[in-house]
């Protein structure tokens, strides 16, 4: 199962997210709900990186594993594009929950 950790305040304001595990629905390179799950994950982390002067840390630890950390103070452009994942995540729990687990932290 892939598992999404999604990491706030007490404000309810994101500091983050790590991507977890594979999701086991197909083996590997055919698995769509790894694949769509990465994609999401993957373009929020460069779109960050390349359209807001947003500070941050990004990890890819090993091939199951991305973290993003976010610095305090954000735009607005990164949480939409947060907001932007978590809506496609949750549409793809929405069909393959037995695959993608969606958590928030407070942190």
């Amino acid at each position: 199962m892939t598992t999404v950790t999604v990491y706030q305040d007490g404000d309810g304001k994101y500091r983050g997210f790590s991507c977890e595990g594979h999701s086991g629905y197909a083996d590997a390179g055919e698995d769509i709900v790894c694949a769509s799950v990465s994609a999401l994950v993957i373009t929020t982390v460069n779109s960050i990186e390349r359209f807001t002067g947003d500070g941050h840390s990004a990890a890819d630890e090993d091939q199951a594993v991305i973290r993003l950390r976010l610095d305090a103070g954000y735009s607005h452009d990164t949480d939409l594009l947060i907001r932007s994942m978590l809506l496609g995540l949750s549409e793809i729990q929405k069909s393959y929950g037995s695959y993608l687990q969606i958590l928030f932290e407070e942190v």
